[in-house]
């Protein structure tokens, strides 16, 4: 098999790690997540009267005994969460380290992808994995097991980075494929001001949004020394400076880029972790997927 596999040690520390639903998930199935549809589930929510067609063995045979009434017992049914994965696919998302030249931010954006699909199909979710550029949006439909597992790691490794953040008209088909109440995790360097505004879109639209944020070691560390031409990969502008000469204005600017991404997220409800392409990738995952 072909395709984003994810390294057995790491798959193995990704067996602790759970979605968590703020909102009550409301499909049928076995899952991990509360539902709000009542029924035979695991843990009881409510007494109501016995009506026809009721399981005998459903009803508190306790309880009949002191009131002389049928009473069943109903629970809170577990239901599967919705998860998608959504990946920024855009120019920007190429950059690479210049120590480590073949993992760039989208092939650490993929791996990390392939992970939440793992996670979403240990408990039993569904998953569905876009990427997103203005060159086109490639998805691979939503479904869950370990046979779907596999088909979204097989479609992540064709998947490549070309051109801008899409428009708003190209970004129109996702809102018929994600519904409300599903849990929307987005992958992108943050760089673009057009994400934020999509994401609080999804946000105020009953969708549980988590960003993650891919930071590169050298715009983390900025480690230049002397003259650089720096090309923006989407526009083509270029800027010629000195590394040390600039390297506390570019820290102390892009520090700032980031704190305001966060704090525009951070208004509607979105939980923002950043991730440095030298970290373990089960790092933020494990950030992102805590429970608040």
């Amino acid at each position: 098999m072909s395709g984003v596999l994810i390294p057995a040690d790491l798959r193995s520390r990704l067996r602790g790690l759970r979605f968590a639903a703020r909102h009550p998930a409301i499909g049928l199935g076995l899952g991990l997540h509360r539902g709000r549809s009542r029924g035979a589930g695991l843990e009881f929510e409510q007494y109501r009267a016995y009506e026809p067609g009721d399981e005998p063995r459903r009803v508190d045979w306790k309880l009949y005994a002191r009131s002389d009434r049928f009473f069943v017992r109903e629970a809170a049914r577990d239901s599967p969460l919705s998860v998608w994965v959504l990946l920024d696919a855009s120019a920007s998302m190429a950059q690479a380290d210049a120590a480590r030249p073949a993992y760039s931010k989208f092939a650490a954006a993929k791996l990390l992808a392939a992970c939440l699909a793992e996670v979403a199909t240990l408990q039993g979710d569904s998953c569905g994995i876009a990427s997103l550029s203005s060159a086109g949006l490639t998805l691979a439909p939503s479904g869950s097991g370990a046979r779907h597992r596999d088909r979204l790691w097989l479609g992540l490794e064709p998947m490549r980075t070309q051109g801008e953040w899409p428009s708003e008209a190209q970004l129109a088909p996702l809102w018929e494929r994600i519904a409300p109440e599903t849990l929307v995790v987005i992958i992108s360097d943050g760089l673009d001001a057009a994400l934020p505004v999509f994401a609080a879109r999804l946000a105020a639209t009953r969708r549980q949004v988590l960003s993650l944020g891919l930071i590169s070691c050298e715009e983390r560390d900025f480690p230049f020394e002397g003259g650089y031409a720096f090309v923006d990969p989407e526009t083509g502008a270029e800027c010629r400076s000195d590394g040390a000469a600039v390297r506390a204005e570019f820290l102390a600017r892009f520090a700032a880029a980031r704190a305001e991404l966060a704090r525009q997220l951070a208004q509607s409800g979105i939980r923002h972790v950043d991730h440095c392409l030298d970290e373990a990738p089960d790092v933020p995952l494990r950030q992102l997927l805590a429970r608040a």
